[in-house]
């Protein structure tokens, strides 16, 4: 175990107790302890970038069709939240918060007046119909909240993140000092040896890649990188992260891991 608790991000806002990238779940998530949460951003038809994972609607929202095919206004018109089991215990008011469509502007505002500290993981994902727009964009919206350059006096500071490295070229170019994640489900030539692409210092492996690799972390820490691990929400694979020295945790179940990280700490 590293000797510093590692952070802890709700994956999608957390999206084994309530529907993911909903407000509801980003707020639970914080309001159990977690150190950071983590989104996913796609453009809109019409330029608004809204927290959504899959390329396409149909399995989060009564919607079909690619979300980039989509307005803000026609997404706003759709549920993505009463498919998930935690639905159906909620009264009518409560609704709004579990079902509606999040946008990042939306969750920036959430983040910034609870004036609280917290770390914000924002994924771009590709290919996109978009291209650059998206993190030209991205980078826009977190300049419009003084977040596009960290600063100690900002409760909530932003990291990037992307399976594509051009994206990751593309911050370090518009945003200089916004720190990078580069994510990996595969090892491409020179990560397995501690060399990230365009200024990244943090690596994002999955836990399988973990798993089939118990010398990745080992490695990236000797070479001064950071390991930020997803998606971890067994006991098995957080023991084996632990025992790794990962640095971040990225998990559906946030309260779950924070549950175990306290039963290990020293009494």
């Amino acid at each position: 175990m590293t000797p510093q608790r590692p952070l802890v991000f709700a994956h999608r806002g957390g999206g084994d107790a309530l529907p993911e990238h909903t407000l509801a779940a980003y707020l639970r998530a914080l309001a159990d302890g977690a150190d950071g949460v983590e989104c996913d951003v796609r453009l809109t038809r019409d330029g608004h970038l809204v927290c959504v994972h899959d390329r396409r609607l149909n399995r989060t929202s009564n919607g079909t069709g690619r979300v980039s095919r989509k307005t803000l206004a026609e997404l706003n018109e759709l549920d993505f939240g009463s498919w998930h089991a935690a639905a159906a215990e909620l009264a009518e008011e409560e609704l709004v918060e579990h079902t509606r469509l999040l946008t990042l502007d939306r969750l920036l505002t959430t983040l910034c007046e609870r004036n609280r500290p917290v770390r914000l993981l924002i994924e771009t994902k590709h290919p996109s119909r978009y291209g650059a727009e998206v993190e030209r964009t991205l980078v826009e919206t977190l300049r419009r909240y003084g977040l596009a350059e960290p600063s100690p006096a900002s409760p909530v500071q932003v990291t990037v993140m992307s399976f594509a490295a051009l994206a990751l070229r593309r911050v370090r170019a518009l945003a200089p000092a916004l720190p990078t994640v580069y994510l990996l489900e595969i090892l491409p030539p020179g990560v397995g040896r501690g060399r990230l692409p365009f200024g990244a210092r943090i690596a994002g492996p999955g836990v399988g890649l973990v798993r089939s690799r118990p010398n990745l972390i080992p490695t990236l820490r000797a070479a001064g990188l950071q390991t930020y691990v997803w998606t971890v929400n067994d006991e098995p694979d957080l023991e084996m992260v632990l025992a790794a020295g990962a640095d971040g945790i990225i998990t559906d179940r946030p309260r779950f891991v924070i549950d175990k990280l306290e039963d290990a700490r020293p009494v």
